[in-house]
């Protein structure tokens, strides 16, 4: 049996862990370039930290760890998209993965740890100590055609976030995030982290990226994240006082379109089993189911 080593994940492992990820969570979308810089210069403040699984220069494992400072819960470490090779499991390489992230959730002084995990892992995940919690579920659309360039009602602007100021689309970002459903709210989305994380990912499309603008205020936006034909619908909301004119459709529909006029040909999204608002959106821009993953909590002592 090949012997395997966990190591801290390189820049130069990129291009091995995106492919990795592809054959286990194909519908998830991080280029390479973006891979490189996460690992290389990790987000501010979070502690984060990766490791692969090597057998003998060959990446078959992954898992990240860090510090969830997007919530104003206190002690909240998240283990992210821990994955083997479907020919290396069952070998103890995924619990090797997961004792070096939570052995570093532990000195980070986390009290309770978030991870996800697909129902045939749910094993795992309860061996381990976590609890099954909520339903995320993913969905793609075929992009080909392109949907139509949805036509905005009077007084509503729809804008690429090319050329705005951050800081605008940071408020409209941080604010419609505050009740997104999960099993820790989202409303501590600090400048410098989502600066880092979003407006700077090398896969973020600005031009397709689109606000809806009201009487001169951002009120709208969804966000898109690409990889070549490939793109994820990083987030879509709107400020909780323009709820209910159907701007969030407005502004995913136009950013669908564009992505599309720019050679998009897939779109993948995901979201929690209690957000009906974005699931019905959703459901009628045509995206269809890919899989889903649930949501697992574990305290520490």
């Amino acid at each position: 049996m090949t012997d395997v080593e966990i190591r801290p994940a390189r820049a130069e492992d990129a291009p091995a862990v995106v492919a990795l990820r592809a054959i286990v969570f194909p519908y998830l979308v991080r280029g390479v370039a973006s891979t490189r810089r996460m690992i290389a210069e990790p987000p501010p403040g979070e502690d984060w930290a990766a490791w692969v699984a090597d057998a003998d220069g060959q990446v078959v494992g992954w898992a990240s760890a860090y510090r969830n400072i997007q919530t104003s819960t206190p002690g909240v470490g998240e283990i992210s998209t821990l994955h083997v090779h479907p020919d290396h499991r069952g070998r103890g390489v995924g619990t090797a993965l997961f004792d070096a992230a939570l052995a570093h959730l532990r000195t980070l002084g986390s009290t309770r740890v978030l991870a996800n995990a697909r129902a045939e892992s749910l094993p795992f995940a309860q061996r381990h100590g976590f609890t099954a919690s909520r339903e995320m579920r993913y969905s793609a659309l075929d992009l080909d055609p392109a949907p139509p360039m949805p036509e905005p009602p009077p007084g509503v602007r729809l804008l690429p976030t090319a050329g705005l100021d951050p800081r605008r689309v940071h408020r409209v970002d941080a604010e419609s995030a505050r009740d997104e459903p999960g099993d820790v709210p989202t409303d501590a989305l600090d400048y410098d982290l989502w600066l880092h994380e979003c407006w700077e990912n090398l896969g973020l499309d600005r031009e397709a990226s689109t606000v809806a603008e009201v009487d001169g205020e951002l009120v709208a936006l969804s966000l898109v994240k690409r990889d070549g034909d490939r793109m994820w619908s990083d987030f879509t909301g709107t400020l909780p006082a323009y709820r209910g004119r159907g701007l969030a459709r407005l502004t995913k529909q136009a950013a669908l379109h564009v992505a599309a006029t720019r050679g998009v040909r897939t779109a993948y999204t995901s979201n929690d089993e209690a957000n009906a608002p974005m699931l019905a959106i959703n459901a009628r821009l045509g995206y269809r189911p890919v899989d889903s993953q649930w949501s697992c909590r574990r305290k520490l002592s």
